[in-house]
């Protein structure tokens, strides 16, 4: 017979490991797993982004909308990626549209949790901030190479 197939833990999102398992139960502590069937919205631009997405299977179109045209992907996450940012700041909306392009399995996070957790454990807080920049910088990469995409020669 065989053994039953261990429950998925947030500490396993690749995003996560090799943090100090405090700070992940304190981030744990706020987060629940979620299904989104294809083209399920998991972020709207312009709301309040008071969470954020480890995507553990599928995959999501960061997309924004593009005047006389069908919206207009930037990137495409999938498993072991974190879906936004701006929730780092308190009170900032999304960014940009973010819509499951499949069946697509994430750990929704509360982004006040998570702040406060941060602020409770700096030096934590530091490295998990460390992981963010490459998240921040790889975004703006992708929306400035549409961009050049859109408005190029």
């Amino acid at each position: 017979m065989n053994a039953p197939e261990a429950a998925p833990r947030l500490g396993d999102h690749p995003f996560l490991r090799g943090l100090d398992p405090g700070l992940i139960g304190l981030i744990d502590d706020g987060a629940v797993r979620r299904r989104f069937p294809t083209d399920a919205r998991l972020a709207r631009e312009g709301a309040p982004a008071t969470e954020f997405y480890l995507i553990e299977s599928g995959k999501v179109a960061l997309e924004i909308e593009a005047p006389a045209r069908a919206p207009l992907t930037l990137q495409t996450l999938g498993p072991g990626d974190l879906l936004g940012w701006s929730w780092l700041f308190p009170a900032a909306p999304w960014r940009f549209d973010a819509r499951a392009l499949k069946p697509t399995v994430a750990w929704e996070v509360n982004a006040a949790r998570v702040r406060d957790a941060l602020d409770d454990l700096p030096a934590e807080g530091y490295r998990f901030l460390l992981r963010m920049i490459p998240v921040v910088s790889s975004r703006l990469e992708h929306a400035r190479l549409q961009l050049l995409d859109v408005y190029g020669p």
